[in-house]
């Protein structure tokens, strides 16, 4: 996991590194559940991102990629926090 955490350049990649962190945890196929995001907005601003798959039986898991820390907090399906990652690098095509 900690190699692809150096190729997290956009916006898509870290879309694809939460969506398959997710569905390593309860796993669940990549290709069978899709992966929504959400804009977060403090003060007008974006200032992150909410991801949320949902997958078979009602489960549901979460990431929140917080932009001016540069963090990522993974959920699980029971709501317990179960990773934090720091990213090296900003993000290409970021204002945050």
């Amino acid at each position: 996991m900690l190699e692809s955490l150096d190729s997290i350049r956009s916006l898509d990649e870290l879309r694809a590194f939460i969506h398959k962190t997710l569905c390593q945890r309860e796993n669940i196929l990549e290709d069978q559940f899709g992966l929504t995001a959400t804009a977060l907005i403090r003060s007008g601003r974006d200032c992150g991102l909410h991801f949320c798959l949902r997958g078979p039986r009602s489960v549901r898991l979460e990431a929140i990629w917080v932009a001016d820390r540069n963090t990522i907090y993974f959920y699980d399906a029971r709501g317990t926090r179960f990773l934090k990652v720091q990213l090296a690098e900003r993000l290409a095509g970021c204002a945050a």
